[in-house]
C-alpha cells in the first residue's frame, strides 16, 4: 500500500503572485491586503517552477492528494482551484482536490505546504515546509526527499 501524500496548492503548485500582472490596478487596489478574495484570481495562476512534473512523479509513489485552503469572502475561488487542477494536472489529479480549512483533520503520512496555518501546523505526519525551511527551497529538494521515503516499511 502507498504512503499518503498531501500538496498544498498556493504557493506550493501554484505561483500565487503570477496572476498579479494579469489583474487590472483598480482591482488590485480594491483587494489591496485580501488579494485571495479578487475573483477569478485563482484561475490565472501559473504553476511554480518544476511543480507539475514533480507532482506526477510524485503521484506514481504515493497516494497523492491536493489539500488546499480556499477563502470564503471569494464566491470563483473553489471551482477557479478545481479548473487550475483539471487544465494543469488532468487525470493525474482526477477528484484528489480536497478544499478545507482544517488540514489537520486529514490522514497521512506527509504534507507539502508554505505555510503553517488552517491546521498544517497540527497535522499528524510530516510537514514539509516547502520554502519555508532550508531544506526545502524548491521541488527538486522536496522530491530528493520523498522519493527514498516512499518504500513502505
Amino acid at each position: 500500500m502507498k504512503k499518503i501524500l498531501y500538496v498544498d496548492m498556493d504557493n506550493v503548485l501554484v505561483d500565487f503572485p503570477s496572476a498579479f500582472p494579469l489583474i487590472s490596478a483598480e482591482l488590485l487596489a480594491e483587494y489591496c491586503g485580501r488579494e485571495d478574495e479578487i475573483p477569478g484570481i485563482f484561475g490565472k495562476m501559473a504553476p511554480f517552477p518544476y511543480a507539475i512534473e514533480s507532482y506526477e512523479k510524485l503521484a506514481t509513489l504515493f497516494d497523492t492528494y491536493i489539500l488546499s485552503t480556499s477563502p470564503w469572502e471569494n464566491r470563483t475561488a473553489w471551482s477557479d482551484k478545481l479548473d487550475w487542477v483539471k487544465h494543469h494536472l488532468g487525470q493525474t489529479a482526477h477528484k484528489r482536490l480536497i478544499l478545507t480549512h482544517n488540514k489537520h483533520l486529514n490522514h497521512g503520512h506527509f504534507l507539502i505546504d508554505d505555510r503553517l496555518k488552517n491546521g498544517a501546523d497540527r497535522f499528524t505526519g510530516e510537514l514539509v515546509h516547502f520554502r519555508g525551511d532550508d531544506r526545502f527551497p524548491d521541488w527538486p529538494s522536496v522530491v530528493a526527499y520523498l522519493e527514498p521515503l516512499a518504500i513502505e516499511n
